[in-house]
Order: C-alpha cells, then sequence, then structure tokens
C-alpha cells in the first residue's frame, strides 16, 4: 500500500478492515470473515426507530421506520441494495447505512436481502431487486412516487443501476433518483483505473474479475448485468455517482457518469480524494468518508424533501 497516499485515519480503517481476514480462502470462510468485520464497524441504531423484517415478493427485506407520521402523498423511501461483489453481504452488513439514512434523513429505507452467488449467479440477485421494487410499488407502504429512490454501493450500485435500465426497457415507473456508491458497472479491464489501482486496498483488479465470474456464472456480460454495455443512457433517473480515488472500480463510475450527462440525465460525479472502495464503514473515524457522507445526505435530502 506504499504507492497510495492515505490518510493516517484511512490507513487505521484500512488495517482494522484487513485483521478480519482469514486464511482459509473457502466461501464460507470468506462470508464468515465478511460479516465478522461488518459487526465490528456496525454502532448501536440511532434511537426512534422501528426496524423489521418481513418478506416482501418472497424476497427476504428489512424496513427502518423513523417515528414520523405519514404525509397526505406518502411517505419519501430509499430502497437500499448493499454491496459485497453479489458474493457477500446481507441485511447485517449493511445495517449501519440504512439506520443511518433513516434515522438522518427521517425516511422509510427498505433494505433488500438478494440471493448471492455463486449458488445463485445472475440473474437471480438482480430479480430480487427488481421484484422488490414493483412490489413497493404496490404497498404495504404508502409511498411518495415521486421521493422514491434506488441507491446502492459497489455491486448494490451495479444492481441499483440496471433496475434502472430494466425499468425504462419495460416501460414502468422509475426510481425519482439512483444513488451509486463506488459502483461495479462491469467497465472494460483496459480502463486507467484497473492498472493504476490494481493492487489498492481492500479491492485489487484480481478481486473484481473473481466476483464478475462469480456472479456471471455460465452467462455472457450483458447490459442489465454490467450496465456499461448498455447503448442507450436516456431517460433514467437522475443520478449521484461517488467513486474512490484508490479504488479499481473508480473509472467505472467515472465513465457512467460521463454517459449520462452525454445523454441528457441530470448527474453529479463526486469524486472522493483519498477513499477506498469499501469506506463507507469509516464514518467518524476518517475524514475524507465524512465528507462522502456530507455529499451523500445532502443530495438524498434535497430529492426526499416535498418540492414547494
Amino acid at each position: 500500500m506504499a504507492c497510495y497516499p492515505l490518510s493516517e485515519q484511512m490507513m487505521a480503517f484500512v488495517q482494522k478492515t484487513l485483521s478480519f481476514n482469514s486464511a482459509d480462502t473457502s466461501l464460507a470462510a470468506m462470508r464468515e470473515a465478511y460479516s465478522a468485520m461488518c459487526r465490528a464497524f456496525t454502532p448501536q441504531r440511532p434511537a426512534g426507530l422501528y426496524v423489521v423484517d418481513f418478506e416482501l415478493a418472497g424476497v427476504r427485506v428489512r424496513a427502518y421506520q423513523p417515528p414520523l407520521s405519514s404525509p397526505p402523498e406518502g411517505d419519501p423511501c430509499v430502497l437500499y441494495l448493499h454491496g459485497g461483489g453479489w458474493v457477500v453481504g446481507d441485511l447485517d452488513s449493511h445495517d449501519f447505512i440504512c439506520a443511518e439514512l433513516a434515522s438522518t434523513l427521517n425516511t422509510l429505507v427498505i433494505a433488500v436481502d438478494y440471493r448471492l452467488a455463486p449458488e445463485h449467479p445472475y440473474p437471480a440477485g438482480f430479480h430480487d431487486c427488481l421484484s422488490v421494487w414493483r412490489a413497493l410499488r404496490a404497498g404495504p407502504f404508502h409511498l411518495d412516487p415521486e421521493r422514491t429512490l434506488v441507491a446502492g454501493d459497489s455491486a448494490g450500485g451495479n444492481l441499483a443501476a440496471a433496475l434502472c435500465l430494466a425499468l425504462r426497457a419495460a416501460g414502468e415507473p422509475m426510481p425519482a433518483a439512483q444513488v451509486l456508491i463506488y459502483p461495479g458497472l462491469g467497465g472494460d479491464r483496459r480502463l486507467p483505473s484497473r492498472s493504476e489501482c490494481s493492487d489498492a486496498p481492500l479491492l485489487s483488479s484480481r478481486d473484481v474479475e473473481d466476483y464478475h465470474a462469480l456472479y456471471l456464472g455460465a452467462r455472457a456480460p450483458c447490459a442489465q448485468a454490467m450496465p456499461l454495455l448498455a447503448d442507450d443512457f436516456s431517460g433514467l433517473p437522475p443520478a449521484l455517482i461517488a467513486v474512490a480515488q484508490f479504488d479499481p472500480l473508480r473509472d467505472d463510475g467515472v465513465h457512467y457518469a460521463e454517459r449520462l450527462t452525454a445523454a441528457g440525465v441530470a448527474t453529479t460525479l463526486y469524486y472522493g480524494e483519498g477513499l477506498v472502495h469499501g469506506c463507507l464503514r469509516g464514518r467518524g473515524r476518517v475524514a475524507e468518508v465524512d465528507a462522502l457522507y456530507e455529499t451523500l445526505l445532502g443530495y438524498l435530502a434535497k430529492k426526499l424533501t416535498t418540492e414547494l
């Protein structure tokens, strides 16, 4: 990591994260180590949230509800899709950010426990996310469609972008915005960030290739699995795309932002200087991560607030 000029705070975060790595490279051991790491970075939930797990469209989800009465036009809502390379992660792994979004923004947050690869390769997890989105529009909550958004980090950012593409193709109502946090969007391996950040902390270019292979299984890449392969980027929801400077996936997000902008989609690109992939858990520990949250929360607040 000598090639990456990380701040002392970020280096401490990286070292703590890496301390949970296991010498056992089996899938079960990798998931166990990831879960242990996530627990170590998960704070107590803010007071006042009502949190409940249930099934929606046959998919396990978790709802985070702040203690507010619903407005006549319906509740604002963030559908959150967790990261983890489509291979690790669950409702608990990203409890930290879902609880923060619900409490800070006074909004309903729905997290999706989509099926994971390699047991369930593409399109299983994607179909779970799409099914939950469609079910949310029919109930059980009274949502304001003008303030219902989709967000996700890493593989979850991929799924969020793919969700928007699929809804557009089907002529169905789309999220009011898409928030993609250091997303993996199927960028070409010749992108500069793949070589410049090939051995970056917490995610290497080899890791990216391995996760892609596990997610795709025997299927060839397509736009629904790798959104940068899409031919048309017009008519998609407004976007906030946040990328990390020291991340092989950095240019996936940069290129997606460029293509959305060229297609006339209102797009904000946040270039996170000094950030690494997976750094969302550095909230309150790393100044650069706190700056990312300022942008993230500010963007979401504007999209979730009723326009007068």
